[in-house]
């Protein structure tokens, strides 16, 4: 069972940080509540790390259709999204909180890798049924 929704878990992720990232490639910074108005080195910024969060999508997408689902790929993939997170608290120690949206964003950036990282090796370890 744990094979499964790691597999489910991990194609959903990588599907909505492809779609995020592609938005952000598109939309710039409007995508993000409480940004003000952007100049043109913060929107070309805001874009190129939206294709770069999009290829972490497909990433995910990658490692869930292999069989069995690689648990230094998950590990890997749930450590990049930890080190966002320990990002976005570096900023609040040095900006103060930011909009209630990237507080729940933060949230998730930590409780989802440990999921992931919890259920890493459950399509490795699954016993081989004939």
């Amino acid at each position: 069972m744990g094979s499964s929704v790691l597999r489910w878990l991990a194609l959903v992720m990588g599907v909505v940080c492809t779609l995020i990232g592609l938005s952000h490639v598109a939309f710039g910074e409007a995508v993000f509540p409480d940004m003000g108005a952007p100049g043109a080195t913060a929107d070309s910024q805001a874009r190129f790390f939206g294709a770069v969060f999009a290829g972490y999508g497909l990433a995910w997408i990658l490692a869930a259709r292999r069989t069995p689902i690689p648990a230094t790929a998950i590990r890997l993939l749930a450590g990049v999204m930890l080190l966002g997170a320990v990002g976005r608290f570096l900023s609040i120690a040095v900006h103060g909180l930011p909009h209630p949206f990237a507080l729940a964003l933060t949230a998730l950036e930590v409780l989802l890798p440990l999921v992931f990282l919890a259920l890493a090796d459950a399509d490795e370890k699954k016993p081989v049924t004939s």
